[in-house]
């Protein structure tokens, strides 16, 4: 019996001793923030993805909301680099139909976000953070996220301080480009004369939903400068090619507007690319010009005797 309440004694003492100690530990705030580190890193671990890739994987933290139950969802960073008219806004609003990625547009179209490099760094950091308010966002926890960056828009003015930029934050860069250079002076100058003529009930539209707007847009038949059309043609491939020059070290993919529409498994690659799950990409937009480009032009003549025999003379087939 005696033997028995010394061993309660003491087994009480240290019961007593253990929780003295832990309220201690637990009273102190250095511990507890200390605990909930050591949890959290431990839960957003990137167990499971490749380990080339857990750089990609980024864990932000926005200033205006929390990510609540997406807080350990590994989000990557992109941007879609491109010219106008180059089929960008189609391909944003497939992405943007993807539940888990949100691109949100052509930021930078504004002048005041890319007059300065420091303008542009801190616009860029809004993005990335999830800061940035657009109707991409989305009621699901998002997995990639970034933007639509045409080339003239400070992209190759700044070249040197984005790549850095870019490697310094992982940001993967999408290249979208289109073949048929023709078809694309076809469409900007159709999208420049409705800026001013505003075709469908007084407004401008680069993008249309229905058949009807696209038909009625489609009437108009530029006229092309056939004297400056081999110039123009060779300095948009210049850009283009400049463009891949300066953005070789990022990790990045090259697309090109006309295998997006004929070859739909390209779609399947650029999802892979940014370590999303794979679904089925749709979108609203309807097609502007779908005839032969030979009853899209005014001087469908001077043209083709200007590319017959060039380099670009397949541009007249397409």
């Amino acid at each position: 019996m005696r033997t028995l309440l010394i061993f309660a004694f003491v087994f009480g003492a240290y019961i007593c001793f253990v929780c003295l100690k832990q309220i201690s530990l637990h009273a102190d705030p250095s511990y507890n923030l200390g605990r909930v580190q050591v949890f959290r890193r431990r839960h957003c671990n990137a167990f499971g993805f490749d380990p080339k890739e857990r750089a990609y994987l980024h864990y932000p933290k926005p200033k205006n909301f929390s990510r609540g139950e997406c807080l350990c969802n590994p989000v990557r960073f992109f941007a879609i680099l491109s010219m106008q008219r180059s089929g960008s806004g189609w391909f944003e609003t497939l992405l943007n139909s993807h539940l888990n990625i949100s691109s949100n547009g052509e930021i930078f179209s504004s002048f005041p976000r890319r007059s300065n490099v420091s303008s542009v760094f801190t616009t860029l950091d809004q993005v990335y953070n999830l800061d940035w308010y657009s109707s991409a966002a989305k009621n699901s926890c998002s997995a990639a996220v970034g933007l639509k960056w045409m080339l003239n828009q400070g992209l190759m003015k700044y070249h040197e301080e984005i790549v850095s930029y870019f490697n310094r934050r992982q940001v993967s860069v999408i290249f979208l480009f289109r073949k048929n250079l023709l078809q694309r002076m076809v469409s900007v100058l159709s999208n420049t004369y409705d800026q001013r003529a505003k075709q469908i009930n007084g407004t401008h539209r680069s993008h249309v939903h229905s058949q009807i707007e696209a038909d009625l847009l489609s009437k108009y038949k530029p006229s092309i400068n056939s004297t400056l059309l081999l110039t123009h043609l060779q300095q948009t491939e210049e850009t283009a090619a400049e463009a891949l020059k300066y953005f070789k070290s990022t990790r990045h993919i090259i697309l090109y507007y006309e295998d997006i529409v004929s070859n739909q498994t390209r779609l399947i690659d650029v999802q892979e690319f940014l370590g999303v799950p794979v679904m089925n990409l749709t979108s609203r937009q309807v097609k502007i010009h779908t005839r032969p480009l030979s009853h899209q032009v005014e001087n469908w003549s001077d043209l083709y005797n200007t590319l017959k025999g060039t380099r670009y003379q397949d541009f007249l087939e397409q």
